[in-house]
């Protein structure tokens, strides 16, 4: 079965789509996907090859349905070599949430050596197996589990990549996987022998590169 994407545009507003429903109430939308929207719309006005985005952050305050949404934006500031814009999602006449990012411009990395933590030395996805396929998100992201499970207290390791594309029509950039991928940090951390108990209302996402293929570790 062809999978659909999470929004259509429609002019100015984006419809939401069935896929995007969220685990909390069936009226409304899931989390990650208002975040991903949300960098998307940012990306999409003021990214471009030579903007990298450094960080987003996002409120989320209420639960949207599925009325259509709009994106307005205010650039803060519009530098040589820094770039900071907010934005407000809004639907059915109300904001449900914010977002701020920030894109910088690359430059030379400065001489002389310095510490870095080491290299996430994990299996690769492809030499993993899928699994199985009624296991809670497997229906909206492919996954591969390296470490620890939902339902258990200790550390735990994935990886995930999106199925589906945030805007149809519109191909996943690196910048948007991260931002639809981010909100699972959360759930994945905080499940435990007794469920999940915590809505998240917020994230901060750092990015020192951008991905470099479909997957993104957790």
């Amino acid at each position: 079965m062809e999978n659909t994407a999470f929004f259509k545009r429609d002019g100015d507003t984006f419809l939401p789509q069935p896929d995007g429903r969220g685990p909390w109430n069936p009226n409304s939308l899931h989390g990650r996907v208002v975040i991903g929207l949300a960098g998307f719309e940012l990306e999409r006005l003021y990214g471009g090859p030579e903007w990298v985005p450094a960080r987003l952050t996002v409120d989320m305050y209420r639960l949207p349905d599925f009325s259509p949404i709009t994106v307005t934006t205010r650039v803060l500031r519009d530098g040589k070599r820094i770039k900071v814009v907010d934005a407000e999602l809004s639907s059915a006449g109300k904001s449900f949430a914010s977002a701020r990012a920030q894109f910088l411009l690359p430059t030379q990395a400065p001489a002389g050596s310095r510490w870095s933590p080491a290299n996430w030395d994990v299996p690769h996805p492809d030499s993993l197996p899928p699994p199985d396929a009624a296991q809670f998100g497997q229906r909206m992201w492919k996954m591969r589990r390296i470490t620890g499970n939902f339902g258990e207290t200790g550390i735990k390791r994935a990886w995930m990549s999106e199925i589906r594309e945030m805007v149809q029509g519109y191909p996943l950039t690196p910048f948007t996987r991260v931002a639809a991928a981010v909100d699972f940090a959360s759930p994945f951390a905080n499940s435990g022998d007794q469920g999940l108990g915590y809505i998240n209302t917020d994230i901060t996402v750092y990015l020192h590169r951008l991905p470099k293929s479909e997957w993104i570790g957790f």
